[in-house]
């Protein structure tokens, strides 16, 4: 895919919050990891009293939702995104603070000074950067010294790859976005910083209701040819490789913490 059309289709994805929120839905309901990935990817953070933070790509700001305790740590919180419905979501849920600010911006172009920030969050969005270097070297420019990056995200074999397998027949094929995962990632930071740090995630999802997996399907933009087939059959199929009416499906996510 060409990095215009993949920037169409990322807006496309996220200009409201409605697909984001159907495929979070479906994380809460049956992942086998109690803590949850949002908890995870939180309790590694390091963010001291009086940090200057900035997170890239905050969706709908679900990660700092009931973190007051957090939030208050900040000296300064500033919550981005590409998208200007994500960012009006956000709002939304998490409120007005003082030291919080929203912000449509591009990870590309950060319109901060060098220097700006104790730590800057990324997750599961590098690999949505059309210029993923540039990117980078914005974060680097605006992160402190001795700050640090943490970067979300997911691997190579994980529920696209079992969907594509089981709906192969189907002319669906695994077209998982590889421009940054947890397979190359550690290669692709080191480029930019001195240290880099990779945790992994361990969690699955047993599904037993097939209509939420279903609509969690037709939210995914690499699902776009199984358009045609009826959402009753998209649910058969998934029925047909349930075990005791459980769809077993693998999930591979972590995250990088660099310095």
């Amino acid at each position: 895919m060409s990095k215009i059309n993949e920037t169409s289709v990322v807006k496309d994805q996220y200009a409201t919050a409605n697909n984001l929120n159907t495929r979070i839905s479906i994380h809460d309901k049956y992942s086998t990891n109690k803590m949850g990935f949002g908890n995870w990817i939180v309790s590694n953070y390091s963010i001291q009293k009086g940090m200057k933070v900035l997170e890239l790509g905050c969706g709908t700001g679900d990660m700092w939702k009931n973190r007051e305790s957090l939030i208050s740590d900040c000296a300064s919180l500033v919550l981005s995104d590409f998208s200007e419905g994500m960012v009006a979501e956000a709002r939304e849920n998490i409120g007005d603070y003082a030291n919080v600010t929203y912000r449509v911006l591009d990870i590309q172009s950060i319109p901060y000074e060098d220097e700006t920030f104790d730590a800057v969050i990324a997750n599961m969005m590098l690999y949505h950067v059309p210029d993923l270097d540039r990117g980078l070297a914005e974060v680097r420019r605006v992160l402190k010294k001795d700050g640090a990056f943490y970067c979300a995200t997911y691997g190579e074999h994980g529920i696209i790859e079992y969907l594509s397998q089981i709906f192969a027949a189907y002319g669906v094929e695994d077209h998982i976005n590889k421009n940054f995962t947890l397979q190359n990632g550690d290669d692709i930071l080191s480029k930019v910083f001195a240290k880099v740090k990779k945790l992994e995630y361990v969690d699955s999802l047993e599904v037993t209701n097939m209509d939420d997996m279903v609509e969690y399907i037709h939210s995914l933009s690499g699902m776009t040819s199984l358009n045609h087939m009826s959402p009753d059959r998209i649910k058969e199929i998934l029925v047909e490789n349930a075990t005791n009416g459980i769809l077993s499906v693998p999930k591979e996510y972590g995250m990088f913490i660099a310095s």
